[in-house]
């Protein structure tokens, strides 16, 4: 899957990036005041796959060593003080 297009998709809320199966290879963070968090599992209450404490009013670049983390759908479980967050996946 090394080869595959990556895609982005823009979130501001919680819930399902209706992607279906992917592998995250990169995020983008706006985050606010206060203690920014971000998690993701693989899919609706599945298992955390990634969970993220963020540096207040800043914005941040996370990138997925190797394959990136494979998910049968992104789903953000948790998005608090954070205005927006860009996920590329293929």
């Amino acid at each position: 899957m090394a080869n595959s297009d990556v895609r982005s998709k823009r979130l501001t809320g919680t819930g399902s990036a209706a992607v279906g199966p992917a592998r995250i290879r990169q995020i983008q963070v706006l985050t606010t005041t206060g203690t920014p968090r971000l998690t993701i599992t693989d899919g609706d209450g599945g298992s955390t796959v990634l969970d993220l404490d963020f540096i207040a009013s800043d914005s941040h670049s996370v990138n997925i060593p190797d394959e990136g983390i494979r998910v049968s759908d992104i789903y953000i479980e948790t998005l608090t003080n954070i205005t927006a967050l860009t996920v590329f996946y293929s």
